[in-house]
């Protein structure tokens, strides 16, 4: 790494992290008057709100923005360069384009990287504050709202509820059943279950058990209101509210398994998070080099008509992102396909654009 590198890197670094401190404390201003209402309600201080959310939100938009403070921050760079005919010493001194997008490559890969670090494991754990704060604070209170709800909960056993109320943890119409394969083998009833928050345990009333050991052979017994444990809590029926972004990326890996063991139906969406935590440092490399190409040559629209640009192609990125995130959830495709396709389709981009800028 040469003085040249060094004096790239550095800028661009510099104008990364200025950006982000910049656009990301004007939302958070935003964000703040809009809330505004809902904190002078709950009576909460100045310090209580900046120390027990905003500290955790301000990271939380740094990471989401990231694809706009990184073209803002490649675009200014590069572009300040070419105005000032420095990129055309660099090239007229021997140095090739692709030489000189080398400093800018090792740059995005470090923003990269600490972003993989982030949303893998250090942003999950301010989210699980930053969340409970909404929940407490700005967003309604939650109710169950489900209807006729079924959840694998073995390999053989799946429950069944007709409702249930989050309030009081109890759920109404339960059903738990034996299946092999196909084959029903037995089902039990009950008007009632509850959990006992001391007990840690499930309380059922009266229960009426069917038993079929063949076409013809069927037995009813009627069991009193008994205690039992169930591969069942009363956080399945809470709320999942920006609950893929409170877990690492080790929770998210077994809360995934464990969705897949029972079945659910919701599946796709952490999936698509997972992916996109993998895909999105690598889209933060490509964008960074697309900037480059995009601003190494002088523009008659300044660098003001440059950045312009750079926030347009920042904003079809995250379009694309959210685009290929509903697709997945709704299983039009692929959640790993999903996540990836953003990149992959501006790394097209990106080789288009570098075989046809003047080097």
């Amino acid at each position: 790494m040469n003085i040249l590198d060094k004096y790239i890197i550095k800028k661009f670094l510099a104008a990364f992290f200025f950006s982000v401190v910049i656009l990301v404390s004007v939302i958070c201003v935003i964000d703040f008057t809009e809330k505004n209402d809902d904190f002078i309600q709950h009576n909460l201080s100045m310090s209580t709100v900046i120390f027990g959310y905003y500290i955790y939100l301000f990271p939380y938009f740094a990471n989401l923005l990231s694809p706009i403070t990184i073209f803002i921050a490649v675009v200014f760079v590069t572009a300040q360069l070419a105005a000032r005919t420095e990129i055309v010493a660099i090239l007229a001194s021997g140095v090739s384009f692709r030489r000189l997008m080398l400093p800018y490559a090792i740059g995005g890969t470090v923003v990269g990287m600490l972003i993989f670090g982030l949303i893998g494991w250090v942003l999950p754990l301010g989210n699980k504050s930053r969340v409970a704060f909404e929940r407490a604070y700005v967003k309604r209170p939650y109710r169950f709202q489900g209807r006729n709800v079924h959840i694998r909960i073995g390999p053989r056993s799946y429950v069944y509820m007709e409702s249930y109320t989050n309030d009081s943890n109890t759920g109404y119409k339960f059903a738990l059943e034996t299946i092999d394969g196909t084959v029903l083998r037995r089902r039990l009833t009950a008007d009632v279950i509850s959990w006992d928050s001391t007990k840690k345990v499930w309380h059922l009333s009266p229960q009426l058990v069917r038993t079929f050991h063949g076409p013809q052979d069927e037995r009813l017994q009627t069991l009193p209101a008994r205690d039992t444990t169930l591969n069942l809590f009363p956080k399945d029926f809470a709320s999942t509210y920006r609950l893929a972004e409170t877990m690492t990326l080790p929770e998210l890996n077994t809360f995934i398994r464990t969705k897949i063991e029972r079945g659910a139906d919701d599946t796709q969406l952490y999936l698509s998070e997972k992916y996109e935590r993998y895909s999105y440092p690598f889209a933060i490399v490509i964008l960074t080099l697309i900037g480059v190409t995009l601003s190494a040559r002088k523009s008659r629209a300044g660098v003001g008509g440059q950045i312009a640009l750079g926030f347009v192609l920042a904003f079809v990125f995250i379009i694309f992102v959210m685009l290929s995130r509903n697709l997945a959830q709704v299983g039009s495709l692929a959640p790993l396909v999903a996540a990836w396709i953003p990149s992959m389709v501006f790394t097209v981009i990106g080789l288009a654009l570098y075989r046809f800028v003047p080097k």
